[in-house]
């Protein structure tokens, strides 16, 4: 029973591609329904914030270099764990309201509601994977490029799959109890303080205090982006985190979407 429920969450957006690739176009895509910069925006967005964190941390708190990271750039080193923060941050933050959001659809068409979560988790990593690639020419320009730079897509994928599994549960759960949404909301905002992207983690003084940061996962992901960038090195201590993490994740998390989906519509 385990298995069967299991199957039929991994091999959803493959069995129903069609479904899937229109779902996700059509989500896509209207991000920019009405919108006069259209596709312009997932190139100049990066761009402005990568100059309003230039200007605020670099000429107002007069921050110039993380010593770690080879004398990187303050903004440099924020910005390669911004951006994959980003994306994941904003599927989490979606996830609350896609299953209530499709309430007519889903009470009234008969269609495999799991791919639900996976398209409101692939749209927010397309749109931000820009951002991140756009950052990453640029580094490359700099002469940050070296062959480890082939784990980023592995690293990137692995942080997909994390995500989608708590979405899957969170939008799930959140059919039920409504008040998720601003709970939700709150933990994304806590969470992003907990994990080192507007500080380094050698600002914390504690050795204790810092090896509890390896209990959350987004560090080790944040992590491995920057050392992997700006040292040319992998930190094989977070990728034995992030591995059964985001496997865990994705797996359990679509486990229990399939194994509460049937009362969605009772309650939608």
């Amino acid at each position: 029973m385990f298995f069967t429920l299991l199957r039929q969450w991994v091999v959803t957006p493959f069995r129903h591609y069609r479904l899937f690739h229109n779902f996700t176009r059509q989500d896509f895509y209207g991000q920019f329904a009405a919108s006069v910069g259209g596709f312009l925006w997932l190139f100049l967005t990066p761009v402005v914030y990568i100059i309003i964190y230039s200007f605020v941390f670099g000429y107002v708190f007069q921050i110039r270099a993380v010593e770690e990271y080879g004398q990187t750039e303050f903004v440099i080193f924020m910005m390669i764990g911004y951006l994959p923060w980003f994306a994941f941050a904003e599927a989490m933050s979606k996830s609350t309201g896609l299953l209530i959001e499709k309430a007519p659809l889903i009470t009234k068409v008969m269609f495999p509601v799991q791919i639900i979560p996976v398209v409101g988790t692939v749209v927010p990593y397309l749109t931000h994977a820009i951002g991140f690639g756009v950052l990453l020419v640029y580094l490359a320009l700099q002469g940050y490029l070296s062959w480890l730079w082939l784990w980023l897509p592995i690293i990137l994928f692995l942080q997909f799959l994390f995500t989608m599994g708590l979405v899957a549960v969170l939008s799930a759960l959140c059919v039920f109890l409504r008040d998720l949404q601003q709970l939700v909301a709150l933990l994304v905002t806590i969470w992003f303080f907990l994990t080192p992207i507007i500080y380094p983690i050698s600002l914390i003084q504690s050795e204790r205090i810092r090896d509890l940061f390896l209990l959350n996962p987004m560090h080790s992901f944040i992590n491995l982006y920057r050392e992997i960038i700006l040292l040319g090195e992998l930190p094989m201590e977070n990728l034995r985190i992030v591995v059964p993490v985001a496997l865990l994740s994705y797996l359990l998390g679509g486990w229990l979407f399939i194994k509460i989906k049937h009362a969605f519509g009772d309650v939608l």
